[in-house]
């Protein structure tokens, strides 16, 4: 029988550490201690104060936990003397119907693992929605993590740890995320649309007015309908437009882009569709209406993938698009004029134009997003919430040389191209390096036409600088630039450079951040504030109205722009909560 919080925060501390027994693998002091944090106020609130207990609890104390564990598909499993909880957990990915060939590569993964590591590895078997991982991908991750170093690992099984713990209270509670569940199902469907020369292989590729971005499209309008919202439609530059009418005039504007980089992750840009659309579903069932309307969009390229238009989407609504686009083509020699009409597009600069949004129309635009980095993950919280958006410039850059044979050439005689920007991009690490926050990244490095045995006559390459305010970004630019150029003087090469993206930094709006500061906290979990390294649309719609995001939790140590992008059910469903609550929030401080 499923208990309940409020039996829980009644009950004696004995009764109270019997009715959590089993959560951590025979380990009970962890809940006992943290049951002197009572009355917790929410399910999040108590998972967080077990895991502050284990980070407080020294390493010896964490080493003793993770070693009270089984191996997976080990002699505990064989022998039947798993816990219940384990045998369940490992059941559920399959472990138990272990072909011989599986069962011999586990094997000899604990051994590996353990011989490295001193103690067994450790994952949350039944993974991120809590169905049960693949045993294929028990394997890889195994692999993977064999890698590691000693003290990242360490602190990867403790994080593997917290999440078995928290699907095992959701069980003892009899609770679901069903909101986070039905989002995250939803996201795995969207990813099944995915470009030729990816799809084949499994890999997830959006690339902006390709069929499988119409079919997205397609997919995110039906699903906006489903959830009841009173208008949906595709607008001119392709971006997905969702309106729930409120009973006042203005709106409140949210979303993230759909698009996708090159082999990338379900949860960038697309969480921040889904999570608002679960918000809409929910007012719906209610027959719940808003002061305000809420207008959700799935912008339809915030990448800059197969064009330079990088915030095509969201700069279409503040008046930002740039009508040199349309002549621009990608690297098949079609024009984005001729992309826009093959989806079906009106492709003409009136249409465009007619998307520009009135601010006055707009109470604000908030936006949720995985966080795209490891420091929520590190710090075991679910939610962060954002300060600012670091300001950035990006350029497409060649340096040309003169290419000759690599034999022949004396060393000091060359005019090698390549050289000249791998030196830069030393540079730019040390420099950016310099300010402490201020990030360069070398994205793409290309040799045009090389050859083993030519010097590099030509050498094309990115640049992405950021930097949390625009003097700081500004100071780090020019210091790249005139380092390019006096490599170039010194080598005897020349560079060309082209800007095609300049963002400024976008600080949250204090009353907006402070909105989802009231969220966050009002869950029962830690608040963090954090600054973005990475670029929203948010810092488009920042230069009309006020903005501020909420970061999820990504797992994996929060890699994003990869395959191995990932987030919970749980963190999801906290995430929709967290959105809901900020839209009671504006709704008692909005006039009927």
């Amino acid at each position: 029988m499923a208990i309940t919080l409020d039996q829980l925060n009644a009950a004696s501390a004995d009764e109270a550490a019997q009715l959590l027994d089993g959560l951590y693998e025979h380990s009970p002091w962890i809940a006992r201690e943290a049951l002197a944090q009572r009355p917790f106020r929410s399910l999040a609130h108590l998972k967080q104060a077990m895991a502050a207990v284990v980070a407080q609890a020294g390493v010896e104390k964490q080493l003793a936990l993770l070693r009270a564990h089984p191996e997976l598909a080990g002699k505990a499993m064989v022998a039947n003397s798993l816990t219940a909880e384990s045998t369940h957990e490992q059941g559920k990915a399959g472990l138990a119907d272990c072909t011989p060939q599986e069962f011999a590569t586990i094997q000899q993964l604990n051994a590996d693992y353990n011989a490295r590591f001193g103690f067994p590895f450790i994952l949350a078997v039944r993974g991120p929605r809590g169905t049960g991982l693949s045993r294929a991908a028990i394997i890889e991750t195994f692999a993977r993590r064999l890698a590691n170093p000693v003290e990242a690992e360490r602190e990867e099984c403790l994080r593997n740890v917290h999440r078995v713990v928290e699907l095992r209270v959701n069980d003892k509670f009899g609770v679901a995320p069903a909101e986070g569940e039905q989002v995250w199902d939803q996201l795995e469907r969207l990813a099944q649309h995915s470009d030729p020369g990816f799809a084949e292989k499994g890999q997830l590729t959006v690339t902006y007015l390709t069929d499988a971005h119409r079919a997205a499209a397609r997919q995110i309008e039906q699903d906006m309908r489903g959830a009841g919202f009173d208008e949906v439609a595709v607008d001119a530059v392709g971006n997905v437009v969702g309106l729930y009418r409120g009973t006042g005039d203005r709106r409140l504007l949210t979303g993230s882009h759909y698009d996708t980089v090159r082999n990338g992750g379900k949860y960038d840009g697309r969480l921040g569709i889904y999570v608002p659309i679960a918000c809409v579903r929910a007012l719906a069932a209610q027959g719940r209406r808003l002061p305000f309307g809420l207008e959700v969009v799935g912008f339809a390229e915030e990448e800059g993938q197969r064009y330079k238009a990088t915030f095509l989407g969201s700069g279409a609504l503040i008046g930002g698009f740039d009508p040199a686009w349309l002549d621009q083509k990608d690297a098949d020699g079609t024009s984005m004029r001729e992309a826009m009409q093959h989806a079906g597009l009106p492709a003409t600069l009136e249409a465009i134009r007619a998307l520009r949004r009135d601010p006055a129309a707009y109470l604000g635009f908030v936006e949720v997003h995985i966080e795209q980095g490891p420091v929520l993950h590190e710090m075991d919280l679910p939610l962060g919430v954002v300060t600012s958006i670091n300001g950035g410039v990006r350029y497409l850059c060649e340096v040309t040389g003169m290419a000759s044979h690599a034999g022949t050439t004396p060393m000091g005689r060359r005019r090698d191209a390549a050289v000249a920007v791998a030196e830069l991009a030393l540079f730019v690490e040390q420099r950016a390096a310099r300010d402490g926050d201020s990030v360069g990244t070398i994205g793409i490095l290309n040799v045009p036409g090389g050859s083993t045995n030519v010097v590099p006559g030509r050498c094309q390459f990115t640049l992405d600088l950021r930097a949390p305010s625009d003097p700081q970004r500004d100071a780090l630019v020019a210091d790249v630039l005139a380092q390019l150029q006096a490599i170039c003087d010194r080598r005897g090469v020349r560079a060309s450079t082209e800007q095609t993206m300049r963002a400024a930094a976008a600080p949250s709006h204090p009353q907006w951040q402070a909105r989802w500061e009231r969220a966050v906290q009002a869950l029962g979990v830690p608040l963090h504030r954090m600054p973005s390294g990475a670029g929203h649309d948010a810092m488009k719609l920042h230069e009309v109205m006020p903005q501020a995001m909420l970061f999820v939790r990504g797992q994996n140590a929060g890699i994003s722009h990869n395959p191995l992008e990932s987030t919970t059910a749980d963190d999801i469903d906290l995430a929709v909560r967290a959105l809901r609550h900020l839209l009671d929030q504006l709704a008692s401080d909005t006039p009927a």
